[in-house]
């Protein structure tokens, strides 16, 4: 997959569900984890990941688990063409027979963590993009970590907080970007969100927040935006 400092909250819901669509085809086809990761040829852990929408896992990795599940040619379709729009100087463009549209709306099931588990992957890749570009953000970080310490050194996160200062040091911010209950530990204990600036994190919640009602993508959303 894209690095998931690239993707936007949308992105990040729709490799979750793509995840859980993955392992409930995986359970009605009867199918163990060992023994579905023994044929794609990965291991556990990696299937879990593509399981859980993890989106450091490779787009290779997810397309072998959907072939092995049976559920290979719909990507196919996309890749030949066969669902794209057509382009404006085609013959189908100029045809005045309207096209069938096509219209998904993606949404987050409120009653679960799965909102704010995207919110907080969210808001941990966009922190991620700025301070990799900019050293002062992750001085603030470091600099917030040590007076988390210093108040609170017999905190039941502290051990989280030491962990993080080891990934701010080495700059190894794969970790805590997946989905993996390991890194939603250390997301909950994360000095990174206040590093963004008001407006994005703003910009990122208020995202989240159209996932509860659902999000509209394709040819008719296009055409109802301004």
């Amino acid at each position: 997959m894209s690095s998931a400092s690239t993707l936007s909250v949308l992105d990040l819901q729709l490799l979750h569900q793509l995840g859980d669509r993955l392992q409930r085809l995986r359970k009605e086809r009867g199918l163990g984890t060992v023994a579905l990761a023994e044929q794609v040829g990965i291991s556990r852990p990696t299937l879990r990941a593509v399981e859980s929408g993890d989106p450091n896992t490779s787009i290779g990795t997810y397309l072998r688990v959907m072939s092995a599940l049976g559920v290979g040619g719909e990507l196919a379709m996309l890749a030949s063409g066969a669902i794209s729009p057509p382009a404006a100087n085609t013959a189908a463009a100029r045809s005045r027979r309207p096209r069938p549209s096509v219209q998904v709306t993606v949404l987050a099931d409120r009653s679960s963590s799965e909102l704010h588990d995207v919110q907080s992957l969210a808001l941990h890749t966009a922190a991620v993009k700025l301070i990799k570009s900019d050293e002062a953000l992750r001085a603030r970080a470091q600099a917030t970590l040590l007076n988390w310490l210093e108040k609170d050194p017999r905190s039941r996160s502290a051990p989280l907080w030491m962990e993080w200062k080891r990934i701010l040091s080495k700059g190894s911010y794969r970790t805590i970007l997946g989905r993996s209950a390991r890194a939603q530990q250390l997301r909950q204990a994360s000095p990174l969100p206040t590093v963004l600036p008001m407006e994005q994190r703003q910009a990122l919640l208020d995202e989240v927040s159209r996932l509860k009602h659902g999000i509209a993508i394709g040819d008719d959303a296009k055409r109802a935006s301004p």
